[in-house]
Protein backbone atom coordinates (compact mmCIF):
# COMPACT_ATOMS: atom_id res chain seq x y z
CA UNK A 1 0.00 0.00 0.00
CA UNK A 2 1.09 3.48 -0.77
CA UNK A 3 2.73 5.38 2.04
CA UNK A 4 0.49 8.51 1.45
CA UNK A 5 -2.38 6.49 2.18
CA UNK A 6 -1.49 4.65 5.34
CA UNK A 7 -1.45 8.40 6.87
CA UNK A 8 -3.76 8.81 9.76
CA UNK A 9 -3.92 12.33 9.47
CA UNK A 10 -3.19 15.49 7.01
CA UNK A 11 -3.73 18.18 9.19
CA UNK A 12 -0.99 17.99 12.22
CA UNK A 13 -1.33 21.79 13.76
CA UNK A 14 -3.41 25.21 13.25
CA UNK A 15 -2.66 28.36 13.82
CA UNK A 16 -5.42 31.24 14.51
CA UNK A 17 -4.42 34.80 14.31
CA UNK A 18 -4.97 37.59 16.95
CA UNK A 19 -4.64 41.00 16.17
CA UNK A 20 -5.27 41.01 20.40
CA UNK A 21 -3.63 37.70 22.34
CA UNK A 22 -5.22 38.33 25.94
CA UNK A 23 -8.87 39.14 23.94
CA UNK A 24 -8.21 35.99 21.89
CA UNK A 25 -6.91 33.81 24.78
CA UNK A 26 -9.70 34.79 27.20
CA UNK A 27 -12.47 34.38 24.46
CA UNK A 28 -10.82 30.13 23.57
CA UNK A 29 -10.39 29.89 27.22
CA UNK A 30 -14.00 30.68 28.21
CA UNK A 31 -15.17 28.34 25.12
CA UNK A 32 -13.07 25.68 26.31
CA UNK A 33 -12.81 25.85 29.61
CA UNK A 34 -9.39 25.60 29.98
CA UNK A 35 -6.34 27.46 29.97
CA UNK A 36 -4.02 27.84 26.92
CA UNK A 37 -0.20 27.74 27.11
CA UNK A 38 1.61 31.10 25.99
CA UNK A 39 4.63 30.48 24.69
CA UNK A 40 7.62 33.21 23.37
CA UNK A 41 8.76 31.75 19.50
CA UNK A 42 11.39 34.01 19.28
CA UNK A 43 12.09 37.75 19.88
CA UNK A 44 8.69 38.93 17.98
CA UNK A 45 6.37 36.44 18.16
CA UNK A 46 4.33 34.82 21.03
CA UNK A 47 1.05 32.29 20.73
CA UNK A 48 -0.97 30.50 23.16
CA UNK A 49 -1.22 26.59 22.31
CA UNK A 50 -4.37 24.45 22.93
CA UNK A 51 -4.18 22.38 25.43
CA UNK A 52 -3.25 18.87 23.92
CA UNK A 53 -1.94 15.36 24.95
CA UNK A 54 0.68 14.93 22.82
CA UNK A 55 -1.60 12.97 20.63
CA UNK A 56 -3.82 13.92 17.47
CA UNK A 57 -3.89 17.60 16.29
CA UNK A 58 -3.63 20.65 17.77
CA UNK A 59 -2.34 24.60 17.77
CA UNK A 60 -2.18 27.76 19.13
CA UNK A 61 -3.20 31.12 18.59
CA UNK A 62 -0.73 33.56 17.30
CA UNK A 63 -0.48 37.18 17.63
CA UNK A 64 -0.75 38.74 15.21
CA UNK A 65 -0.56 42.72 14.70
CA UNK A 66 -2.60 44.43 12.05
CA UNK A 67 -3.54 40.90 9.99
CA UNK A 68 -6.67 41.50 8.64
CA UNK A 69 -9.28 38.83 10.34
CA UNK A 70 -9.71 35.31 8.22
CA UNK A 71 -13.29 35.30 7.31
CA UNK A 72 -12.89 33.71 3.50
CA UNK A 73 -10.51 30.99 2.87
CA UNK A 74 -9.09 28.01 4.93
CA UNK A 75 -11.20 27.74 7.81
CA UNK A 76 -10.18 25.44 11.25
CA UNK A 77 -12.57 22.94 12.54
CA UNK A 78 -11.94 23.09 16.29
CA UNK A 79 -13.75 19.39 18.41
CA UNK A 80 -16.63 20.71 19.71
CA UNK A 81 -18.02 17.07 21.22
CA UNK A 82 -18.34 18.88 24.46
CA UNK A 83 -21.51 20.04 23.33
CA UNK A 84 -22.28 22.31 20.24
CA UNK A 85 -25.14 23.91 21.51
CA UNK A 86 -22.97 24.60 25.03
CA UNK A 87 -19.94 25.93 23.09
CA UNK A 88 -22.27 28.08 20.72
CA UNK A 89 -23.55 29.52 23.83
CA UNK A 90 -20.10 30.03 25.59
CA UNK A 91 -18.97 31.83 22.38
CA UNK A 92 -21.85 34.17 22.32
CA UNK A 93 -21.44 35.03 26.20
CA UNK A 94 -17.27 35.45 25.60
CA UNK A 95 -18.04 37.95 22.65
CA UNK A 96 -17.80 36.29 19.88
CA UNK A 97 -21.06 35.53 17.12
CA UNK A 98 -22.97 32.45 15.57
CA UNK A 99 -21.70 32.76 11.87
CA UNK A 100 -24.23 29.54 10.93
CA UNK A 101 -26.25 27.63 13.59
CA UNK A 102 -25.57 23.76 13.71
CA UNK A 103 -25.73 21.88 10.24
CA UNK A 104 -26.75 18.23 10.65
CA UNK A 105 -24.10 16.18 8.48
CA UNK A 106 -25.10 12.56 6.81
CA UNK A 107 -26.21 9.96 9.33
CA UNK A 108 -23.16 8.93 11.60
CA UNK A 109 -21.02 12.00 10.50
CA UNK A 110 -22.21 14.81 13.17
CA UNK A 111 -23.06 18.35 13.47
CA UNK A 112 -21.00 21.23 12.43
CA UNK A 113 -21.75 25.22 13.21
CA UNK A 114 -19.42 28.31 12.46
CA UNK A 115 -18.61 31.23 14.89
CA UNK A 116 -16.74 34.53 14.63
CA UNK A 117 -14.23 34.60 16.94
CA UNK A 118 -13.63 38.00 18.75
CA UNK A 119 -10.47 38.76 16.80
CA UNK A 120 -12.58 38.54 13.06
CA UNK A 121 -11.65 35.25 12.34
CA UNK A 122 -14.11 32.43 10.41
CA UNK A 123 -14.14 28.96 13.04
CA UNK A 124 -15.56 25.94 12.54
CA UNK A 125 -17.01 23.40 14.96
CA UNK A 126 -17.62 20.40 14.63
CA UNK A 127 -19.73 17.66 16.98
CA UNK A 128 -19.42 14.24 16.42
Amino acid sequence: MDKALRQPQRVVWFEIPALDLDRACSFYEHLFGEPLKREAMGPDVTIAVFPYDGTGVSGCLQHAPGVAPALTGSKVYLNADAGLDTLLGRAVAAGGKVALPPVALPEGMGRFAHIVDTEGNLVGLHEA
